[in-house]
């Protein structure tokens, strides 16, 4: 008799702290477009931008209409290589004094209704600089993944918001610290027909992965993203475009207003291939606009409809830098599983709860800890055991039951199997058999059905 584990697995709604992440800004970026994030934000400034015209008023402190990057130069805190530097938001004031300093001549200014000063960040986590390259923030062990992101290129969306979504982008990209051994991005854009930007692969180190966000260009046409999620599912996560084996698979879909064509059976098929869907809605049509909408619930039949935990809504474009941070955990929370493991003959044994383990080694180590129990084999009182004392908790994921089993079962499997469908779960019947003390093969079968509650 072999070993039989009933395994579940649970979405983790358990986020990490809050990390200075430094936020890509453009050299004409003004210190008045990030007001809404309050004082204390880090940016990062490129290099070169001594060779833009920057605006700048004041001295050591700045009209809120200043150029951050631009101020940062004439104060001495940058150089022409670029890099980070920390903004503070301060009461607007009369008189701004105009100075030369370090190549930048400020201008005066009688009065603003705000202004900032800047200060060099200490520990400075990214730096650009035309010298070294970059200095990359340490890539995040707990978001190992492969990330694709479908953005709006349509007409809807429009030039001016196509480059705030871009800054989004960029923002999001940052924060999740892209590298070798972290999570991968690549972007497809949608319009009429998709555009795939780059691969996983082709940007691994964050300044260049910056810069290929920035140079994106606008597309316009209509807003087909449900056939841009469909060329991402069929083609983007493939070994031979840079998909890696045993990573999860995200694709983060943005739409300004609404899509122009049908998302529902695109979305399907990502799912079906094992990839996480996240719809992220920024600007809901208003009342007046409802009538050219072509599906008012695109974003639930677009979703696995779990609490809401893969949709996401945005107000404006206008407000996105607030939304970096809750949206990073979201997706990274998808590599955060939660496993518990019970074994069965006749009776069963719970071998670890839920929450006994934080995270995936000590999870391992403790499978490999399970002592063997002899005895005959009742898979259908096993599933109805876990059932009824495991899944009592909801969380925003979906539960998984996953069964081992060699097939021989002296109970009835198949009621409580729907029984535990009908509660909402995934259950995987996986069939295995040992021809030699190392080597098993085994086959799964999964079966998932939607609730009324989904």
């Amino acid at each position: 008799m072999y070993l039989h584990t009933g395994l579940f697995f649970l979405l983790s709604s358990t986020f990490s702290s809050e990390s200075s992440v430094p936020y890509p800004v453009t050299c004409v970026t003004r210190g008045a477009d990030l007001m809404e994030d309050g004082g204390g934000v880090v940016v990062l400034c490129p290099p070169h931008c001594t060779r833009w015209r920057v605006s700048v008023f004041g001295t050591g402190v700045y009209a809120s209409v200043s150029s951050i990057c631009g101020a940062a130069l004439h104060s001495g805190i940058l150089g022409p290589s670029g890099g980070t530097v920390r903004i503070h938001r301060l009461h607007g004031q009369h008189n701004y004094i105009s100075s030369y300093a370090h190549g930048i001549q400020s201008q005066a200014l009688s009065h603003w209704t705000a202004s900032f000063n800047l200060t060099k960040p200490v520990n400075v986590p990214l730096e650009l600089t035309s010298e070294t390259g970059t200095t990359a923030l340490p890539a995040q062990p707990d978001c190992q993944m492969d990330i694709a992101m479908v953005i709006d290129s349509s007409n809807n969306i429009g030039q001016r918001r196509f480059n705030l979504q871009k800054n989004f982008v960029a923002k999001l990209t940052a924060m999740l610290r892209v590298g070798q051994t972290g999570p991968h991005i690549g972007l497809v854009q949608a319009s009429d027909s998709p555009r795939t930007e780059f691969l996983l692969t082709n940007y691994t180190q964050p300044k260049e992965l910056l810069f290929a966000i920035k140079e994106l260009a606008f597309l316009g046409g209509n807003t087909n993203t449900g056939k841009a999620i469909m060329h991402t599912a069929e083609t983007f996560f493939t070994q031979e475009n840079g998909g890696r084996r045993g990573h999860p698979r995200v694709m983060m879909v943005l739409i300004d207003g609404w899509p122009s064509d049908d998302l529902e059976q695109a979305a399907m098929l990502a799912r079906e291939s094992g990839i996480n869907v996240f719809l992220v809605s920024v600007a809901k049509p208003a009342p007046e606009e409802l009538a050219m909408v072509r599906d008012k619930d695109f974003m639930k039949k677009a979703v696995c409809k779990d609490n809401g935990f893969f949709s996401y809504l945005i107000p404006s474009w206008f407000s996105t830098t607030k939304h970096v941070k809750p949206l990073t955990q979201r997706l990274c929370s998808l590599d955060g599983l939660l496993c518990s493991a019970v074994q069965f003959t006749y009776d069963q044994r719970l071998e670890f709860g839920l929450f006994d383990h934080s995270n995936k080694d000590d999870t391992i180590n403790a499978l490999r800890r399970i002592s063997y129990m002899s005895g005959g084999t009742a898979t259908g009182a096993a599933i109805s055991y876990t059932t009824q004392n495991l899944f009592r908790r909801t969380g925003p994921g979906r539960n998984f039951l996953i069964v081992v089993t060699d097939g021989q079962s002296y109970d009835d499997v198949q009621i409580p199997a729907e029984a535990a469908q009908k509660q909402g779960m995934c259950v995987c019947v996986c069939v295995c058999v040992c021809v030699c003390v190392c080597v098993c093969v085994c086959v799964c079968v999964c079966v998932c059905v939607k609730t009324e509650r989904e």
